[in-house]
This record gives C-alpha cells, sequence and structure tokens, in this order.
C-alpha cells in the first residue's frame, strides 16, 4: 500500500524528471543533465528511508 510519503517521492522523481528533460530541450544540456542526476537519488533515498521504516516495524 503506497503512503503519502510515497507518493511526494514519486513525485518529487517525475519533477525532477520533466525539468531535466525541460533543460535538455531547451538548450540547457549541462543542467540538464544535472538535473536528471537527482532522479535516482532521489528514488534510492526513497527506498532506504521505506526499508528502513517497514525493519523498524517489524522489529
Amino acid at each position: 500500500m503506497l503512503k503519502a510519503s510515497d507518493f511526494f517521492i514519486l513525485l518529487a522523481v517525475l519533477v525532477s524528471l520533466v525539468l531535466s528533460a525541460g533543460l535538455w530541450f531547451s538548450g540547457y544540456k549541462e543542467q540538464g543533465i544535472f538535473t536528471a542526476l537527482w532522479v535516482p537519488t532521489v528514488l534510492t533515498l526513497g527506498i532506504y528511508f521505506k526499508v528502513t521504516a517497514l525493519l523498524a516495524r517489524r522489529n
């Protein structure tokens, strides 16, 4: 089941993906690449916090 925090993480990923594509196609290629690096970083942090919460609930 998805929680509000999961939707926040997915929204942050979507916003950074759209922003990076917008920057890339507007001619700001370096800024687009930099912003695109946020996508896996935010996803990884989301997964980390999700696993940490599940392990804390389990113990």
